[in-house]
């Protein structure tokens, strides 16, 4: 069944402060939309149960990319098309281009926000395994005030977040100190294009005479939100690459993550892609010729 318009009420604001206003003084009452790529498919197939829209797009205040020395910061109002097309984070965070690129289509992209993209909750959703394993903060913000918290710590199970409902995301940080690191990013679907992740893997790691002395992992599609595999790096920082290491970090990665059966794909199937594209990131680290 198709939605209903007339069963929306649809408002904009002149600013951010009006918008912040308005949430603030009917808590939960009004849903923020911005690109609407999520909202608007849910309401074309009448699942949309937001009687209540309050429009972001257009928002100054959120729609930016700013380039410091030691960071950057995306406003949460940012498109994918603008972090695709931006050179600083295409040289600097190649993993989050490269997710960018992800995002359906081109028409999509120029539409799709990222904080669209992180709020929604999707445990498959494109940018979150590429904001944990760049250490990201995302900074929220409401009338009482902004506050920032690593991005880890931002999902809190399947789409529950510790977003509040006069809340806004604001903008996410990310360090710029990954230019000496290995990086790595694949995602298995059904198509190469326009298509929701099977599993997916994002990696950074410094190696240092064959030993592993740095490593980061995150994963969509092998839990009920988007995960920092912190167990697995543990069972591999320290450890030099050869195949008793690399067993035991698919072991590790077995253990850790909980995938589920879905019209897409089965756990079991999941897992082994998870442990799979782990593998294939370790290979690619080793200086050894018979492991690459």
């Amino acid at each position: 069944m198709r939605g209903n318009p007339e069963s929306h009420e649809l408002i904009g604001a002149p600013n951010l402060s009006a918008v912040l206003a308005q949430l603030s003084a009917a808590p939960g009452q009004w849903t923020p939309i911005a690109g609407g790529t999520e909202l608007m498919v849910a309401h074309a197939a009448g699942r949309l149960n937001a009687p209540k829209l309050i429009s972001l797009w257009g928002l100054s205040e959120l729609n930016f990319v700013r380039i410091a020395d030691n960071a950057i910061s995306i406003g949460g109002g940012a498109t994918f098309g603008q972090i695709r097309k931006n050179a600083v984070i295409e040289t600097d965070f190649p993993l989050l281009s490269k997710a960018a690129s992800w995002i359906g289509s081109i028409a999509n992209q120029s539409r799709a926000t990222i904080a669209g993209n992180i709020v929604n909750g999707s445990p498959a959703a494109d940018a979150p395994p590429a904001l944990l394993v760049y250490d990201a903060e995302i900074e929220l913000i409401s009338v009482r005030g902004a506050r920032r918290l690593p991005y880890a710590d931002f999902h809190l199970g399947y789409k529950r977040s510790v977003l509040q409902p006069d809340e806004l995301v604001l903008a996410l940080h990310l360090p710029r100190r990954f230019s000496t690191h290995r990086q790595y990013l694949r995602k298995v679907g059904t198509r190469k294009a326009m298509a929701i992740t099977k599993a997916a893997l994002a990696a950074t790691a410094i190696v240092e005479d064959g030993v592993i002395a740095e490593i980061r992992l995150a994963a969509a599609s092998v839990a009920e939100r988007p995960v920092r595999l912190f167990a697995t790096e543990a069972s591999l920082i320290g450890k030099r690459i050869n195949a008793s290491t690399i067993q035991s970090a698919r072991d590790a990665l077995l253990s850790e993550v909980r995938p589920i059966d879905d019209i897409r794909s089965t756990a079991q199937y999941r897992k082994q892609v998870a442990a799979n594209l782990l593998e294939e990131f370790i290979h690619e680290l080793s200086p050894e010729p018979s492991l690459a």
